[in-house]
């Protein structure tokens, strides 16, 4: 018997949550099948055997935190069983008196997956998702999900709760009054849940940024009249090549071409803070909301990409990102970011730096405003607002001014990023 060894899964990973067991013990196994998916704190991460055989023993219950390169689960070589045959008969003729039981088992479980694991089998779900359903007490089969292909969403888990709650209250013939009620919510004793994962993660770089960097903000109004004009001219020749252009793509372009001009917004300061480091590569990180918690993956060298090329990877590491399925190499090497507030409604915003990097702009929502043209006229003007957030040991507020001029030049007349293109 041979114990499978939880493997270095990350730069500074130690542990992990056991998201969903995919076998159970007794269950035949081949090379590569997929065993586990396991949380880390950047990423879902799905783990697969090493070789054929059968599974004796898992260590770690789902929900539970396995460490890394301690045992995760117990196997048997196929083959292996055979030759300890010849030299020990009373062993064979043990798992010869045990087969028959194993059998029954698996009749009765033709799936080979334990109660627990068949809940999540095919109800696709995210892993917050599960862990909530699970502190429930609920089964994912059980909850009518309204994402794309049946995919059950926190808001559906919280509308079954409400309704079950409902129906409850509804044939209870008790009768409490505002008072007792009100008494028994102050009383009531919090609900803990640990912090893991991404969200612990983020905690930590969060408080370290915050402590370490200081911060300086910058706020300007930007006129993306014309830019919106231009994306909707050109969206149906994305969507013919399978694209959905966004505003996302001419930011980041824009910015790359605005680095050329400051390339100190585009470097690094080192842990002893004497040396920059000045990247000829723009990587632009861009913060999505994922339900895993805030991942920053970022799109490398968007100096060389067209808008149709960077479109293909905001799309890529969005989805990627809100599964909770980051490559590690899509959230290493990041050089500037980008958090589009916006998306959900926000205005203004004092984003804090993802360190190491040396600026980060939050980007509001569009709104039509009236605004003054040349001649004294009013017009009517998409105008969106944007916060930056500088490193202020060594970016001062004439650099990022100068910055933010160059890149909001480029977003209020984006024809002129033709020029520059290559």
């Amino acid at each position: 018997m041979s114990d499978f060894l939880l493997p270095d899964i990350g730069e500074g990973i130690v542990e992990c949550e056991v998201v969903e067991w995919r076998v159970a013990e007794g269950d035949q196994i081949e090379e590569d099948q997929p065993i586990v998916e396991v949380m880390t704190d950047k990423a879902l991460v799905e783990i697969t055997a090493p070789e054929a055989g059968v599974v004796t023993k898992l260590y770690v219950a789902q929900g539970q935190i396995a460490k890394v390169h301690a045992p995760l689960y117990a196997y048997q070589v196929d083959g292996a069983s055979n030759n300890n045959s010849e030299a020990e008969p009373d062993g064979a003729q043990s798992a010869a008196s045990e087969k028959p039981m194993a059998q029954t088992t698996e009749s009765s479980n033709p799936t080979g997956i334990p109660a627990a694991g068949r809940l999540y089998d095919k109800v696709p779900a995210s892993p917050a998702v599960r862990r909530l359903v699970r502190e429930h007490s609920l089964q994912l089969t059980e909850i009518a999900g309204s994402g794309k292909d049946g995919r059950v969403l926190k808001e559906d888990v919280l509308a079954h709760l409400d309704q079950a709650s409902q129906t409850a209250a509804s044939s209870s013939q008790t009768v409490v009054n505002n008072q007792t009620v009100k008494k028994q919510a102050e009383t009531q004793a919090p609900r803990v849940e640990p912090l893991r994962g991404v969200q612990a993660v983020m905690a930590k770089r969060m408080v370290e940024a915050a402590s370490t960097i200081p911060h300086f903000h910058y706020g300007e109004e930007i006129d993306v009249t014309a830019l919106l004009a231009l994306r909707e001219r050109l969206k149906p020749l994305a969507e013919a090549q399978g694209e959905r252009l966004t505003l996302m793509p001419f930011f980041m372009k824009a910015m790359a071409l605005a680095v050329a001009e400051e390339p100190i917004v585009n470097a690094q300061l080192n842990a002893a803070g004497d040396e920059l480091y000045y990247y000829p590569q723009c990587n632009i990180g861009m913060a999505v909301d994922s339900k895993a918690g805030l991942m920053v993956p970022n799109v490398k060298n968007v100096e060389r990409l067209t808008l149709l090329e960077i479109a293909r990877e905001v799309g890529r590491l969005t989805t990627s990102a809100r599964e909770g399925r980051v490559d590690q190499a899509d959230l290493k090497g990041g050089t500037i970011s980008i958090s589009n507030i916006g998306a959900l409604g926000g205005t203004y915003a004092a984003p804090i730096i993802n360190a190491p990097e040396a600026a980060i702009v939050a980007i509001g929502k569009t709104q039509w405003l009236p605004r003054f043209d040349e001649q004294g006229a009013v017009q009517r003007q998409a105008i969106m607002t944007i916060t930056w957030a500088g490193d202020h040991r060594f970016i001062d507020g004439g650099t990022i001014a100068r910055f933010c001029n160059v890149w909001k030049g480029f977003l209020e007349a984006p024809e002129t990023m033709l020029l520059h293109l290559g």
